[in-house]
C-alpha cells in the first residue's frame, strides 16, 4: 500500500442514514477500529510521509502549519530528520510535535498522546507561545509568528479569554483535526479537562463557543489537497482515517449547517473625544449592532489604528499621543467573521502641554504570555506600542507580571513624544550578584538602573535625559550569568511650549502687553503666510485656534478670555503674552 492509500472501498459502510450524535458515534466506532498506536517516539518517523511539503513549494521540507507562507517564499523551512527539537530560543530554531488538543487535558495518556492525526510538526517557539490555549479569533495580539499566526485576546463570541489563531488556509485544517479527536475520543471526553475547549460529554464534544468558532472555520475554508494527502499518509502510519477530511459533509450532518456571517455591523455613532492630557484623550460612543454580535471596536488617530477595544466597550482611553497635537478620531466595528464596519463619525480633540514630571507612557506587563520555565523572544502590543524582548521569560512577577531578561534586552517601537525621565523597577532572580542594566534611547545609553535580590517597592528613575521627537527605549541587561526581572516602566515626555528667544522672535514682537480692550496686536514678516495660530494657557490647555489668522489684518480678537497668562503659539514662534 502506498503512502497515498485512498479511502478503502466499505470503510464507512453503517453511516447512510444517520446524523446527530448517532452517526457522530458510528464514526467514532470506525476510526477507533484499527487505529494503531506507535507511540510518542514514533511520531517523528510518521512525519517523514505526513507532514512533508507536497503541495505549496514541494520541496520535501517539513510542511508547518505556523510558519508556511501559501502565497510567497516561506521565512524559514525545517529539514525532515535535521531540524527536530533540541531546545529553541526564536522561530526557526527547530520543529516538535504540536497537540491541537493539548496533551495536558487528557493527562498524556494513549493513544491520544501520540495520535498523528491532530498532532502536527510546528515551529518549537511558535509552539511555545501558542501554549495550552484554544483557537479562537485573535483582536489584540501580544504575539504575532512570521507568517502571521497570533496569539493574544480574544474576540469570538462569547470568549474572552487568550486563543491562538491561524493563519487563514490553515483555520479550516486545525478545525477539522479537533472535529476528528472530539469524535474519535467521544467516550473519554467526560474524564478529560476542559481547557475551555473540550465539552465534557460525548455530543457536542465542545463547548458551544469553540464548536461555534471551528464550524466557522470549517466552512470558510474547505479541504485542501495538503490535508488529503497526510490523510492517506496518516491511514497508512496510523490505521484510521479523519472522517470530515474523507467526507466534509459529515460536519453539517453532525452539528448543523453553520451560517457563513457575510453582514457588517453597522457604524457606532456619536463619537465624542474629550479629557485631554499631554498624551491621551478619552473617547466615548453608541454601540454599533450586528445581526450576531460586535466583537471589537478598532480605534483610529488621524488614520492610524492606535488600539482595539472589546465589542462590549463604549468608552476608551487612546493614550502615547503627542503633546499639543490635533487628533481627529474615528471607530470601526468588527464582528467574528471579521466584518467591518462603516467608519464612525469624526471626533478632534488637541491634546495638552506636555507635563514637567508627569507621566507620558507605561507598561505594566501584564499582557505578555507564553510557557513557563522557557526563554525566548517575546513580543506584545499595549497601548499602542509593540514590545520586544529577547532571551526572556514570562512566569516570573515583582508587581503582577514581569518580563525577565537573561542574556538579552527589552525594545520598544518607536514611540512619539520625546523623554524627559524614565523610571522602573528591577530585581535579580534565581542566582546571581547584584548589578546595573543599561537604559538607552535611540542607541545611546542615558543611564543605569540597579538592582538586587530584594523586590523593589518603587522605581528607580533616571532624570534629565531630555530627548525630543520620535525615540526607541532600550533596556539591556549587560551580565548573562544574572537574570532581571523588569516591572512598572514609565516615563515622561519631553515636549513643552516653548518660548526660546529665536533669530525669528526679532521679527515678530506683539503689543500691548499686557493686552487690554481684548485685542493683541502682532508684528513681524510674512503674517499673511501664517497658517495657524493656537491661544493655550500655561496649564498646557488649548484655548482657542485660528485659522488664517492675519489674512486681512494684524490683530487677534481676545473676546471671552479671563485675566490671566497665556502663550500664543504660530508657524514661525511661541510667546507668551498676559490679559488683564
Amino acid at each position: 500500500m502506498s503512502a497515498f492509500a485512498q479511502i478503502p472501498t466499505g470503510y464507512y459502510n453503517g453511516t447512510t442514514g444517520l446524523s446527530g450524535p448517532a452517526l457522530k458515534t458510528k464514526l467514532s466506532q470506525i476510526i477507533t477500529n484499527g487505529h494503531q498506536d506507535n507511540g510518542y517516539n514514533g511520531l517523528w518517523a510518521g512525519y517523514q510521509t505526513t507532514d512533508i511539503d507536497r503541495t505549496y513549494e514541494n520541496d520535501g521540507t517539513i510542511l508547518d502549519m505556523y510558519s508556511e507562507n501559501p502565497t510567497g517564499p516561506d521565512p524559514y523551512n525545517f529539514n525532515y530528520g535535521t531540524s527536530q527539537c533540541g531546545t529553541y530560543s526564536s522561530e526557526g530554531n527547530c520543529y516538535n510535535r504540536e497537540h491541537v488538543v493539548p496533551q495536558s487535558l487528557f493527562n498524556q495518556g494513549l493513544p491520544m498522546r501520540s495520535d498523528i492525526h491532530f498532532i502536527r510538526a510546528t515551529d518549537g517557539k511558535v509552539n511555545g507561545m501558542r501554549s495550552n490555549y484554544p483557537y479562537g479569533k485573535v483582536g489584540s495580539a501580544s504575539f504575532t509568528s512570521l507568517n502571521g499566526s497570533k496569539l493574544g485576546t480574544s474576540i469570538s463570541p462569547n470568549y474572552s479569554g487568550i486563543v491562538f489563531e491561524p493563519i487563514d488556509a490553515f483555520k479550516g485544517d486545525i478545525a477539522r483535526m479537533i472535529l476528528y479527536f472530539v469524535t474519535r475520543y467521544e467516550s473519554q471526553l467526560a474524564g478529560f479537562s476542559s481547557g475551555n475547549m473540550l465539552g465534557g460529554s460525548a455530543f457536542p464534544g465542545l463547548q458551544q463557543w469553540e464548536l461555534n468558532q471551528l464550524l466557522a472555520w470549517n466552512a470558510l475554508d474547505p479541504v485542501s489537497s495538503a490535508e488529503e494527502i497526510r490523510n492517506n499518509a496518516s491511514y497508512v502510519y496510523q490505521g484510521n482515517r479523519n472522517p470530515y477530511i474523507d467526507h466534509p459533509e459529515y460536519v453539517d450532518q453532525i452539528w448543523g449547517t453553520v451560517v457563513v456571517d457575510n453582514q457588517p455591523p453597522t457604524a457606532a455613532t456619536n463619537l465624542v473625544a474629550n479629557n485631554p492630557t499631554s498624551n491621551s484623550i478619552a473617547l466615548n460612543w453608541t454601540a454599533a449592532t450586528d445581526n450576531i454580535a460586535v466583537t471589537s471596536y478598532e480605534i483610529y488617530a488621524n488614520g492610524v489604528l492606535k488600539a482595539t477595544v472589546a465589542g462590549t466597550s463604549t468608552s476608551t482611553t487612546v493614550i502615547g499621543l503627542s503633546p499639543l497635537t490635533q487628533y481627529t478620531f474615528y471607530i470601526i466595528a468588527k464582528d467574528a467573521a471579521g466584518n467591518s464596519s462603516p467608519q464612525s463619525n469624526n471626533a478632534i480633540e488637541t491634546t495638552l502641554n506636555g507635563p514637567a514630571g508627569g507621566s507620558c507612557g507605561t507598561e505594566d506587563f501584564e499582557m505578555i504570555t507564553g510557557a513557563a520555565n522557557t526563554y525566548l523572544t517575546a513580543t506584545w502590543t499595549n497601548n499602542g506600542i509593540t514590545w520586544t524582548a529577547t532571551d526572556s521569560r514570562v512566569d516570573q512577577t515583582i508587581n503582577n507580571k514581569a518580563i525577565t531578561i537573561r542574556d538579552g534586552s527589552l525594545t520598544s517601537s518607536t514611540i512619539s513624544g520625546g523623554i524627559q525621565s524614565l523610571s522602573v523597577k528591577a530585581q535579580l532572580k534565581f542566582a546571581g550578584n547584584p548589578g546595573n542594566l543599561n537604559v538607552q534611547i535611540n542607541g545611546t545609553t542615558v543611564g543605569t538602573i540597579p538592582y538586587s535580590s530584594t523586590s523593589p517597592t518603587t522605581p528607580i528613575t533616571i532624570n534629565n535625559i531630555n530627548i525630543s521627537g520620535d525615540i526607541i527605549i532600550k533596556i539591556v541587561n549587560p551580565i548573562s550569568s544574572n537574570r532581571v526581572a523588569i516591572d512598572d516602566l514609565s516615563w515622561t515626555c519631553n515636549t513643552t511650549l516653548g518660548t526660546a528667544e529665536t533669530t525669528k522672535q526679532k521679527a515678530f514682537s506683539i503689543y500691548p502687553n499686557p493686552v487690554k480692550n481684548n485685542e493683541l496686536f502682532v508684528k513681524g514678516e510674512n503674517l499673511t503666510k501664517i497658517s495657524k495660530a493656537e491661544i493655550y494657557d500655561l496649564s498646557g490647555k488649548l484655548i482657542q485656534v485660528i485659522a488664517n489668522p492675519f489674512k486681512n489684518s494684524n490683530k487677534i480678537n481676545l473676546q471671552g478670555l479671563v485675566k490671566g497668562n497665556y502663550v500664543l503659539k504660530t508657524d514661525l514662534i511661541a510667546t507668551k503674552f498676559v490679559v488683564e
